[in-house]
C-alpha cells in the first residue's frame, strides 16, 4: 500500500512539473519611436487566440509558446508581427511600434509669397467686389421690408382636384402613417463614437464577414490590406456608422470609393 501510495504521489507531481513548463508568458515593455510608454496596445496571440493590452507604462505579459504568432497592434501605428523563438522566453521583449504616416492633401498656392506680411496679406483677403458685393447684401438683409411678403399658396386655378373632400377615412389613413412613421423612426439606431475595442472588432468583422479579394489584383497582401483599411477608417468612419448596423454590401461599396483615393496616394497599379 505504501508503494503504491508513493507511486501516485511522484506521479501527480511531474504532472505538475509537465503543466507548469508547458504554461509559458512572454513579456516586455511596447513603445514609439521616440522611446514614450505605449498604452492600450493590443497583443492578439493568433495561434492560441488569446489577447492582453498593455499597461500605462508599456508593460504587457501574455500566454505563449515557442512558434506561437504574436501581433501588436494599435490604431495610428503600424502592426508587428512575431514569431515566438525559445530564447524569448529567456529575456523580456521589447516591441517599438512606428506611427503611420497621415496623408495630407496638396495644397496648390497661386500666388509665391515675398516674405513681407504687409504685401501677403493683401493677397489672403477678398477682393474689393467681393467685399462690396457682401456689404450691400448686408445692408439689403438689415432694411425694412417696403412690400408685403407673398402668400405661399398655390392658385386655385392650378389646383387639381381635392380627392381628401368629404372623405373622413383619408385622415385617418394619414394619422396611422404618421403613428408609423414615429415609431420607426424611435427604433433607428443611434450613431455613436466607438472607442478601441470597438474599432479593431469592426474591422475584424469586416475581414471575417466581407470578401476583400477584388483589392489583391493590386498587389494587397494582408498586411496591405490592414493599411487600406485602417485608412478608409481614419477617412470615412465605418465603424461610428456600421458597426451597430452591419451591411456588409454597403460597406464594399465604401471600401471601393475610398481605395479610388488610397491607390492614387499609393500609386496602385492593376
Amino acid at each position: 500500500m505504501n508503494i503504491i501510495s508513493t507511486k501516485f504521489l511522484i506521479l501527480i507531481a511531474l504532472l505538475q512539473v509537465i503543466f507548469t513548463f508547458s504554461q509559458q508568458n512572454i513579456s516586455g515593455k511596447i513603445v514609439d519611436e521616440d522611446r514614450n510608454n505605449l498604452t492600450g496596445v493590443l497583443v492578439f496571440n493568433t495561434t492560441k487566440n488569446t489577447k492582453a493590452y498593455s499597461n500605462i507604462s508599456g508593460d504587457y505579459l501574455i500566454e505563449a509558446q515557442e512558434n506561437d504568432e504574436v501581433k501588436f497592434i494599435k490604431q495610428g501605428f503600424y502592426r508587428i508581427d512575431k514569431i515566438i523563438k525559445k530564447e524569448t522566453f529567456n529575456s523580456p521583449l521589447e516591441i517599438q511600434l512606428v506611427r503611420a504616416e497621415t496623408l495630407i492633401q496638396e495644397v496648390k498656392i497661386d500666388y509665391k509669397p515675398t516674405g513681407n506680411l504687409g504685401k501677403d496679406s493683401k493677397h489672403l483677403e477678398n477682393s474689393k467686389k467681393v467685399v462690396a458685393l457682401q456689404s450691400s447684401i448686408n445692408d439689403y438683409m438689415k432694411s425694412e421690408l417696403n412690400e408685403p411678403l407673398p402668400k405661399n399658396v398655390i392658385p386655385k386655378s392650378f389646383q387639381g382636384h381635392d380627392f381628401k373632400a368629404g372623405h373622413v377615412s383619408l385622415d385617418i389613413f394619414e394619422t396611422i402613417a404618421t403613428i408609423v412613421f414615429l415609431t420607426k423612426k424611435g427604433s433607428i439606431t443611434k450613431i455613436t463614437t466607438p472607442n478601441y475595442v470597438e474599432t479593431q472588432n469592426f474591422l475584424s468583422r469586416v475581414k471575417s464577414e466581407i470578401d476583400l479579394s477584388i483589392f489583391k489584383k493590386y498587389g494587397m497582401d494582408e498586411d496591405k490590406i490592414d493599411h487600406f483599411l485602417a485608412y478608409a477608417e481614419n477617412v470615412n468612419h465605418l465603424s461610428k456608422k456600421y458597426r451597430k448596423d452591419f451591411n456588409a454590401a454597403t460597406i464594399l461599396s465604401e471600401l471601393q470609393n475610398a481605395f479610388v483615393e488610397y491607390s492614387k496616394l499609393n500609386k496602385l497599379n492593376n
